[in-house]
Formats: C-alpha cells, structure tokens, sequence
C-alpha cells in the first residue's frame, strides 16, 4: 500500500515539475532574431569569467550614525570583482553602484557579460545604502558614495601581484563607471559634479537614474560619454522629468529608451521571480518608501548650488506617486540592459577600431531595429 502512495506521490511531482518547467519556457521573453545584429552580441564573449570577494576599507573617512546605530570611524566597502579568467595586458575597469535597499550583485547578467569581453568589473555594497544597513538604507549617504567610487578605483589600481585575481593590468586611461538607481545618481555625480567628480572617468552607464535636480551647468564640467538607460513605466524615477529631456540639459548624453521598462525590471532577480505581475515596482515602491523621508528630494539640497547647475527649482518629481504603467518582458529589458552597456563601452574602450565601429551601429542602430520597445537618442553634440 505504502509503494503504491509513494508511486502515485512521484508521479505527481513528476506532473508538477514539468508544468513548471512548460511554465516556465512557454513564459520566457522573445528574442531577436537568431541572424541579427543583437543576436550575436548577447552572446557571450570570448573570454571564461572568474569572480572574487574582497573586503576595502577606506579608514580616512567616516561611516555616518545611523537610525541610532552607532557611526564608524572608517567605511568600510564589500565588493565583488568580476574578471576575465588568463587574458593578459592592459584592461579597462567599470565601477558599478547599486541602488538603494539593494547590493553590488545586484544586475550578475552585466557584470558577467563585460567580463567576458575582457572587462573588469567591481561593485561594492555601500556602507549606508545597501539593503543589509543596519537600521535601514540610507539615501542620504548617496553625497559620500563619489568618494567611495574614488576609492575603489584606487583599490582595484593598488591591487599587488599576489592580491589581484586577475592576471592583466587595470588600463587607467579606460576607467568606466556604471550605475542603477541610487546608484545611477552616484554615476552622474561622480563623473560631471564640479567638486565630487573624479577624473580618471571615461565613460559612465546611468541605468534608472535619477537626474531631474541637475540643470545644464551639472553636465557641462566634462565631455565624457555617458549613456543613460530609461524605462518609461519606471515607477520610483519618472521617465519624463529624468531621461526624456536629457538631450535639452545634457549634450553628451545619449538615452536608450525601453517602453514598458520598469524600475525593478533591471535588477538581475526580476526574471523569472517577477515575470507574472503587471509591473513589479509595486514592490519596489513599497521597499524603497519604507526607507525615505517624507521628503525624499531633500537630499538633493545637499549636493550644491544653483551655479552648479543643482537647481531645487526644476521640476522634480516625486516617488511612485504617478501610476504604474504596462510593462515590458523583464527578460526583454535585461537583453536590452546587456545589450546597449556592452556595445556601448566597447564602442568608446575597445582597442580595435573596426569593433568599434561595430559597437556603435549596434547601439545606435541595431538595437532600436531588433527590439521594438527600443528607441535610440544619441548625444546632441
């Protein structure tokens, strides 16, 4: 009796496993074309990816008190490098930053695909606006995390022989930053503001930043590339008042649009965890409201003036206070992610100018022509 139950019982989690697995195909995102442009630059590079924890401690600056736990004296930055495992030579760095209530490892699908194509890539978890801060993320701390991308770049450069897991040389001409949320706001202060940015930057990917206090003073201190990634059904940073105009305020911006992109759709977990739900940003809502003041621009009026072009004056919008529109495939959104932050640096860092070329009409053009939901606004000047 008891073989027969456990019989029966097998064969239902036999049903079961395989509806979720017809589940899960029958619901995957569409693809380009397999003889597309796009198609051959999803794929991965050349180059096996390795990856390795470190633990940077900055002791010349503070960790600030938090929701009464106790400052430190120091701050203190865990990060994950990812690197191409044997290539030798000169390698270009990305510094990415997470968004708040969020982590370095947050989008694994970029940093591995850069990886691949001969890139290092570090993300630390900030000490005040990552989701395992005691006593909640802290969006105010974003005016200390220019420092903290400072200091990494110099970490990763200060690497000795025996402590670097990689086996070429960062390239310090071919430093790259990128950014989500949160995190995309300290890839725009670290690479324009005209006190906080650092030099070393030459090229920089905003993904869901934040960038409507900025006027145009803001992005003229430099003429580094920067490409800007926008969902137009972000519910945490409006499309309209933060990437839709950029190409008035910003003249070597260029802005990859994704209608139906959402603010959550981007983050590495979204697919296939968030694959079913209508736009995923009412959770983001909930998590990040949780962690804001009742004025969550208020700390905008800590990051400068007026003649540096941080204007409390424009038109800023609030959070998740303006709707939640129909969204895109979060699996479609992550290609077009991967897509335009890979074509895009190697369209500025690559060292063969035929890639390069390559890069840049499969960002400009390829991209927009292989996913519908894809518009390409390239940088006024």
């Amino acid at each position: 009796m008891l073989k027969k139950i456990l019989k029966g019982l097998g064969a239902v989690l036999v049903l079961v496993v395989s509806l979720a697995i017809a589940t899960y195909v029958a619901t995957g995102p569409s693809r380009p074309d397999s003889a597309s442009s796009s198609a051959e630059w999803l794929q991965a590079g050349p180059h096996r990816v390795a990856s390795a924890d470190f633990t940077f401690v900055d002791s010349s600056r503070p960790t600030n008190e938090n929701r009464g736990f106790p400052g430190k004296p120091e701050r203190t930055l865990p990060t994950t490098i990812w690197y191409p495992q044997g290539l030798d030579g000169q390698l270009p760095l990305i510094i990415h930053s997470h968004g708040i209530v969020s982590n370095g490892a947050e989008m694994p699908y970029v940093a591995e695909a850069m990886a691949s194509h001969g890139y290092i890539v570090a993300a630390a978890d900030y000490p005040l606006t990552s989701g395992s801060t005691p006593g909640g993320a802290n969006g105010d701390d974003v005016v200390n995390q220019p420092a903290d991308v400072s200091f990494l770049i110099d970490s990763v450069l200060n690497l000795s022989a025996d402590e670097k897991p990689f086996a070429g040389e960062v390239d310090g001409s071919r430093i790259g930053l990128s950014g989500y949320s949160l995190g995309g706001l300290t890839t725009y202060l670290t690479t324009y503001h005209p006190r906080w940015r650092d030099p070393r930057v030459a090229a920089a990917v905003a993904i869901a930043g934040p960038s409507a206090i900025f006027s145009a003073p803001f992005f003229g201190t430099t003429d580094v590339p920067v490409l800007a990634i926008a969902g137009t059904a972000d519910a945490l940073i409006e499309y309209a008042r933060n990437a839709a105009d950029l190409d008035t305020r910003a003249p070597d911006v260029s802005v990859v649009t994704i209608e139906g992109g959402s603010h959550l759709g981007f983050v590495g977990v979204s697919d296939p965890t968030f694959r079913f739900m209508d736009n995923p940003d009412t959770l983001g809502c909930s998590a990040v409201m949780a962690v804001l003041g009742d004025d969550p621009n208020a700390v905008f009026r800590t990051m400068g003036s007026v003649a540096e072009g941080i204007d409390p004056n424009r038109d800023l919008p609030g959070i998740c206070d303006y709707g939640y529109g129909e969204t895109t495939h979060p699996g479609r959104q992550q290609m077009i992610t991967q897509l335009a932050t890979v074509s895009f640096f190697e369209s500025v860092f690559s060292a063969d100018g035929d890639r390069r070329a390559a890069a840049r009409r499969q960002l400009t053009q390829a991209l927009a022509s292989d996913f519908e939901e894809v518009a390409f606004t390239p940088a006024p000047r």
